[in-house]
């Protein structure tokens, strides 16, 4: 081990001018301009992967751009990981806000300033360099890898889905680890271990048969802007809490030892309220702001409108009005029935002067994996000795879906390892990566493909023992 972090030490420099060549490659997913430039990058992933003696190494077909994959299998009777992460990266827009070129990686201070270079491909080369280290110094990994490196999540990973359930035997593996997130905040290792999942609703509300003279009829029709929002506001009683029937009823709990470790993240509720710029902040009653973030599930209005909003005045009663309505949920809510619930309940407090359409635009799963699992407790062991802090553990409240497609395709718990700070600007100008975090991530790396066949034997007596 001391050999092969000597080895990560002495070749900072190097890995350094390597990723700075990969993100100088415009691989933005969403622009046909750039098809030539997402082909040029998985054929540069590919070619690196190479040199580092990775096998069976494809750039693959999808519908739309393809997916690079590579392996190395030759640990016997130690687990196989799936690593996933994309290649792909966001519009460089607005150009004029970045300081330097998106496309020119520029180290300034401690970071590492361009497009891609934390979400993610600053992240999956962390794990290249990871296996290069490892397989210059000792000749073989201490696990099984298998790499599938997309190039349409900033795109939705419209067809990643259909591609693993059509590779299901080439991906078949023990654990995902997925490295596109964050820590908690500089300085502050840690471990995320669960994600929400959404139901994404769109509701009509109709009135009159066409838009009104606001003189002539106001006062004797109900404005549908008036009464959505009148429905708007009763979805919440004066506790913060949802008032959709059922909405509850299949919410995990938080176990004390999770609750514990939110105490312990540096979090203050005024230094929040000031960086979001509100006086103050606003929740469900008798949870934390970090546990209403992450382990309570919640019904937000996304856009609302109806009428007339352009420049000047217009005196309109109008006919319809319409608002987004987004639930994120939490693990054991299942995204279908907690629409169904929503439609059943928006339906049911619609005043007889108006009708109401609703539609389940989409939806998906929280995911969760446990603190006590063998890929967890082997990442908390490896961030601690690439950090040299004992990491905390954390939720996040949004949703990677490709998480709970792994699961439900293959059946594979997924530990996300990342080394992305909250202030990367990750979708903005002047996107960056930290460099102590991007070293101090491939240390970690190093040392989680060493810790995990440890933890997963262990895992495997437990199992045992419980039979």
């Amino acid at each position: 081990m001391e050999k092969i972090l000597g080895f990560v030490d002495a070749n900072k420099d190097r890995f350094l001018a390597e990723l700075k060549d990969l993100l100088s490659i415009p691989s933005v997913s969403s622009q046909p301009d750039h098809i030539p430039d997402m082909q040029r990058c998985a054929e540069w992933i590919a070619s690196h992967m190479k040199s580092l003696a990775l096998e069976n190494i494809q750039i693959l077909p999808t519908g739309g751009h393809p997916v690079v994959y590579a392996d190395w299998l030759h640990a016997d009777g130690k687990p196989t990981i799936l690593l996933y992460g994309h290649y792909d990266v966001q519009p460089e827009d607005p150009v004029e806000l970045w300081t330097t070129p998106p496309f020119e990686a520029t180290v300034r201070g401690e970071n590492l300033y361009a497009r891609g270079s934390s979400d993610d491909k600053g992240q999956v080369f962390i794990h290249l360099k990871a296996v290069e280290a490892i397989m210059k110094e000792s000749g073989r990994l201490p696990v099984n890898i298998k790499m599938l490196i997309e190039g349409e999540e900033e795109v939705g990973s419209e067809n990643l889905d259909r591609f693993v359930a059509e590779h299901k035997e080439l991906l078949k593996s023990d654990l995902v680890v997925i490295s596109d997130s964050g820590m908690y905040a500089k300085g502050v290792p840690s471990i995320c271990y669960s994600l929400r999942g959404l139901s994404y609703m769109e509701v009509e509300v109709n009135g009159p048969n066409r838009d009104l003279h606001s003189g002539s009829f106001g006062g004797s029709v109900h404005n549908p802007i008036q009464a959505l929002c009148e429905m708007i506001a009763s979805l919440h009683d004066k506790n913060g809490k949802v008032t959709v029937k059922g909405f509850y009823d299949s919410v995990r709990p938080l176990t004390k030892a999770e609750r514990d470790a939110f105490k312990k993240l540096p979090h203050s509720d005024a230094r929040y309220a000031k960086e979001v710029g509100v006086k103050q902040l606003y929740g469900e009653k008798g949870f934390t702001t970090l546990e209403r973030l992450w382990a309570r599930p919640t019904l937000e209005c996304n856009g609302i409108w109806g009428g007339y909003y352009g420049e000047g005045a217009k005196t309109v009663l109008p006919a319809k009005a319409f608002a987004k309505i987004s639930m994120r949920i939490v693990p054991d809510q299942s995204s279908a029935k907690i629409a169904k619930l929503f439609q059943a309940h928006f339906k049911k407090i619609a005043p007889k002067s108006v009708q109401v359409k609703v539609r389940f635009l989409h939806g998906g799963e929280a995911a969760i994996t446990p603190i006590d699992s063998a890929g967890v407790r082997a990442a908390v062991s490896a961030l601690e000795k690439g950090f040299g802090k004992k990491p905390l553990y954390q939720r996040e409240g949004g949703s990677i879906p490709i998480v709970v497609q792994f699961k439900k395709i293959l059946g594979l718990d997924t530990v996300l390892l990342g080394f992305g700070l909250p202030d990367e600007n990750a979708h903005s100008p002047d996107e960056f990566l930290n460099l102590n975090n991007f070293y101090g991530g491939i240390k970690t790396c190093v040392h989680f493909y060493h810790e995990l066949p440890q933890f997963w034997q262990g895992r495997s007596k437990k199992a045992k023992g419980k039979k």
